[in-house]
């Protein structure tokens, strides 16, 4: 028995050798999971600079949400470092809101936007919540940019680290792995925090955030193949209820109830497990990003010597992955357009603003991508870029909103128009494809309206038709009066109250040039009048019926052709901090009813210019310049330009002009130059210093009077905040001319 035991030793030592030299070069996999963690997850970027440092080279990457974002990147090419500056150069905030730069609306879309607090869908007369917050478009955006390098990789186990995601089906809670298909739209679909980001549709699923299900895909890593597995945990435990201040805490608290379980088994199934302090962080605190990668990386380091082990094993040394980089043109020669029923390709190739066989920039494509979701008429806009000989071809799949008629709300108040709310509703594709009807009710002190309906074409000329009915009342100097219009001069009435109407009705045509440029022509019908009780009232020997009869100075209708250009490519109407902006105006009135027995054909003409500039961090300087005429011998006085008070939208020839009230200054031609200075001192909150110059007074042109020193000028000081119903200002205002002190109030959207 001895003597076979040693027989067999002898002849199974040789195969123990080799087995063990066999185990010994074995090429050890090593694979990386990133869990989920919104803001906090940029501290993955910290614990790769480690892994790096160490000289670990990575064979596989598996993540989820904040994971995935980061997994990708770095499984496409880019370094640590490389990572650390792009996360710490982007503006997530921005990113997260969704926000359409003003530059990619038409000027229909740029005017709803500055009028409106609140937009919700009502279809079949029922009020809808919108699905999340934002769409997501500015993240996806900028994930096809950093990814352009990867573009034609539809297989994720081809890519230089090998690398997969998860996200979950919102229809059947089912893990969907996202192994193939376009990198930028899977990644996207693994963070779709539910209620902060839109769902995805991938392949007919509807997708939203792997954390729900999977939020440390371990599993997934060690079927790829990994035998060592380095883990990055930027998850918390359940909270307590001090903690748990807004929505997006209380369900990431719902779904930690399952993860907080699991992770008890996933953590001791991981060789190297990095968990950075980081539980007074919220998911989205991403303005605090620098302290949180620093966290991540000081958690790295207390796990050196493991990753140190592992990297000086020769055996598991990697060929060194080159940096991606960013490539910033793209020259585009076939365009494909998917999913469009009611917009047709005319339309969307007019909103992108570049042509096929164009060299563009990535900002230039971004520009085209945000034009056409600033219309609203699309819920998703997803983009391939791919390969196609000597260019790329652009693959545009659009999701039509099936959403056709909104509702929107907005409040106001200021020192004309007092008190004031809106409700708005606006219907598209009621006649054909490309239309808008819009009607707003405004109720309150005055009551006013706004009736909409155009045809935008883009490119071409667009066609519409505006009704809008004005009204306020105010008091006014009866010199004012007396001085454009024939009434008895014999009483002793200092002030007055003046109730201004007008009617305007419009039929134009308007073509867009770059969505900064407008050019309309048109068709007008105005009915006019001013008129005062006040009259009436002085008056004691009349009866009762006559004291409360109402003086018109004016009742008529007048009919005008009009032509108007606009240049605008302000960032903002209400606190511009950089942009140029003209908007020049010509009407030629050809016929009134004449309620004074006065009317002859003359013209009017206006224009106003300016320009927004950075001084310094937080401080802008706007400095604008603007006049008008009256050409011909009518002596018509209605539509003189009249000059004070604040505002923006001020019907008719009515301009702002600070140190004197509304209606104060009048004349049939003007010049006015304007300054002011902005101080934002923390987000959304300016102090105003603002100072303004004008002659003012009738034929100025032509006496060359407008050339002469200022006869009137006004100083201003001010407060403005950028609330959610619109800005919210304070201003003081001061004339040396007058002696004059006026303070202005307003609160919301002007309209």
């Amino acid at each position: 028995m001895l003597k076979s035991l040693l027989i067999f030793c002898v002849l199974i030592f040789p195969f123990l050798v080799l087995s063990q030299e066999r185990l010994e070069n074995k090429d050890v996999k090593v694979g990386l999971v990133l869990s989920g963690g919104g803001a906090k997850g940029l501290a993955h970027i910290g614990a790769l600079k480690v892994i790096e440092e160490a000289g670990v080279k990575i064979d596989y990457v598996t993540g989820t949400s904040m994971g995935a974002i980061v997994g990708a990147l770095y499984a496409s090419g880019y370094s640590a470092n490389e990572l650390d500056s792009i996360f710490k150069n982007t503006d997530f905030e921005s990113l997260i809101q969704d926000n359409v730069p003003r530059s990619a609306k038409t000027f229909y879309e740029k005017e709803d936007s500055e009028r409106y607090a609140l937009t919700l869908p009502f279809n079949k007369f029922r009020i809808s919540i919108p699905q999340a917050i934002s769409g997501g478009q500015s993240i996806y955006n900028e994930f096809v940019r950093l990814l352009y390098h990867v573009k034609d990789v539809d297989d994720f186990s081809k890519l230089p680290i090998p690398f997969l995601c998860v996200a979950t089906d919102v229809e059947t809670g089912d893990q969907i792995l996202l192994d193939k298909g376009y990198l930028p739209e899977a990644i996207l679909a693994s963070g779709t925090f539910p209620s902060l980001f839109r769902p995805v549709e991938i392949n007919g699923r509807v997708l939203i955030d792997g954390g729900v299900v999977n939020n440390y895909p371990i599993g997934e890593l060690k079927k790829m193949g990994a035998d060592v597995v380095i883990g990055v945990d930027v998850q918390h435990g359940l909270s307590d209820r001090e903690s748990l201040l807004s929505a997006t805490e209380i369900l990431l608290q719902i779904n930690n109830y399952r993860t907080v379980r699991d992770m008890q088994k996933k953590s001791a199934q991981t060789d190297i497990y990095i968990t950075p302090d980081i539980k007074d962080y919220s998911v989205i605190d991403f303005d605090m990003g620098n302290v949180i990668i620093d966290r991540g990386e000081e958690a790295a380091r207390l796990h050196m010597g493991e990753l140190l082990k592992i990297a000086k094993d020769s055996n598991l040394k990697r060929s060194k992955i080159l940096a991606a980089g960013i490539k910033d043109t793209l020259f585009v020669n076939e365009l494909t357009i998917q999913g469009n029923y009611n917009y047709s390709r005319a339309y969307i190739k007019g909103k992108l603003r570049f042509n096929v066989d164009d060299k563009i920039t990535f900002k230039k494509l971004q520009q085209g991508i945000n034009n056409l979701s600033a219309t609203g008429n699309f819920r998703a806009i997803k983009y391939e870029l791919l390969n196609n000989e000597e260019g790329v071809e652009l693959l545009l799949n659009v999701k039509e909103n099936p959403d056709k008629m909104f509702i929107r709300l907005g409040v106001h108040f200021d020192d004309l128009y007092k008190s004031a709310g809106i409700v708005n509703l606006t219907r598209k594709n009621v006649f054909m494809d490309d239309d808008v009807a819009s009607v707003d009710f405004i109720i309150g002190d005055n009551l006013r309206y706004n009736l909409e309906y155009y045809v935008d074409k883009g490119f071409y000329w667009s066609f519409g038709i505006n009704s809008r009915f004005d009204d306020f009342n105010k008091e006014i100097n009866f010199d004012l009066i007396k001085s454009n219009f024939d009434v008895d001069n014999s009483s002793n009435i200092r002030k007055i109250n003046l109730s201004a109407s007008d009617l305007t009705n419009q039929v134009y045509l308007q073509t867009v040039i770059e969505e900064e440029f407008a050019f309309a022509i048109g068709v007008e019908h105005k009915l006019l009048k001013y008129s005062t009780k006040t009259l009436g009232q002085i008056d004691t020997t009349s009866t009762s019926t006559a004291a409360n009869a109402r003086t018109y100075f004016e009742k008529s209708n007048y009919y005008s052709t009009y032509g108007q250009l606009t240049f605008d490519t302000y960032d903002d109407v209400y606190f511009p901090t950089k942009g140029l902006f003209f908007d020049g105006d010509f009407h030629f009135y050809v016929l009134s009813s004449d309620f004074n027995d006065n009317f002859k054909e003359f013209s009017v003409g206006k224009a106003r210019m300016g320009g927004a500039f950075s001084l310094a961090r937080n401080i802008y300087l706007n400095l604008e310049t603007e006049g008008g005429f009256k050409w011909g011998i009518s002596p018509i006085t209605s539509l003189d330009f009249v000059l004070g008070g604040y505002g923006n939208h001020l019907v008719n020839n009515f301009v702002p002009f600070y140190g004197y009230d509304f209606l104060s200054l009048v004349g049939n031609s003007y010049v006015k130059a304007y300054g002011r200075l902005d101080f934002e001192f923390v987000p959304k909150n300016h102090i105003l210093l603002a100072a303004n110059v004008a002659n003012v007074g009738d034929d100025l042109f032509r006496t060359a009077d407008w050339f002469k020193a200022p006869e009137f000028s006004g100083y201003a000081l001010g407060y403005g905040f950028e609330s959610f119903i619109g800005p919210i200002q304070v201003i003081y205002s001061y004339s040396p001319q007058i002696k004059e002190n006026h303070f202005f109030f307003s609160i919301g959207y002007w309209f």
